[in-house]
């Protein structure tokens, strides 16, 4: 008898404990949730590099740079005005590689990168997109949280807060070598949103 009521208790912690689990698993703010559409990616790698190379030595082709290369235009750096209260006169300087039309799709790159450019086709480019701010450090803020002045969360706090993660043993968004300037933590965190979907820093600027 005192067998089959430890047995029968030992069966029922097991049985608790299993619901108690996908009771926790629905819990799980970091839930897998499915799109609203059906996803064609499975995993996405977002490179942004500070003081990377050039859109118009790259992929962005400018024929007006070659034609006005050497000629002064004034130039009214936002910085420079608050300090002197004096504009300035820069010189238009045309690209440093030679352009053409790559591939079936025709799109144009530099001879840069030779062999991104036998793979022209692959690519996705997108041109359409602009920012009024002069400095390096409200234009990286807008480009991870979309705003310059106000705390917003970062690209990936909002991809991790509709979607979740698969895995519940690793982070569902990583921030490698994340810089301390230029918005610093505010361009991998969360804002309003639960700091569970902030992104897990990995090294630190300079030292991947």
């Amino acid at each position: 008898r005192q067998l089959l009521q430890t047995s029968a208790c030992g069966f029922g912690s097991l049985a608790f404990s299993a619901l108690a689990s996908e009771q926790a698993k629905v819990a799980n703010p970091l839930m897998q949730r499915k799109p609203h559409h059906p996803a064609r990616a499975k995993r996405v790698i977002f490179l942004f590099m500070a003081g990377g190379v050039s859109h118009v030595d790259s992929f962005d082709y400018k024929p007006l740079l070659e034609e006005k290369d050497g000629v002064a235009f004034d130039f009214d750096d936002a910085r420079s005005v608050a300090k002197t209260g004096m504009g300035a006169s820069m010189r238009v300087m045309k690209p440093l590689w030679e352009f053409k039309q790559r591939g079936e799709s025709g799109h144009w790159g530099s001879e840069l990168f030779p062999h991104m450019m036998s793979q022209m086709d692959e690519l996705c480019l997108v041109k359409g997109m602009h920012t009024q701010g002069v400095a390096h450090g409200p234009a990286t803020l807008f480009l991870h949280t979309g705003t310059t002045n106000f705390i917003r969360p970062s690209m990936g706090s909002w991809i991790s807060y509709g979607l979740g993660t698969e895995n519940d043993s690793l982070p569902s968004f990583v921030s490698i070598s994340p810089s301390l300037s230029n918005g610093g933590p505010r361009n991998y965190g969360t804002a309003f949103l639960p700091a569970v979907y902030q992104g897990t820093p990995l090294g630190r600027a300079g030292q991947p």
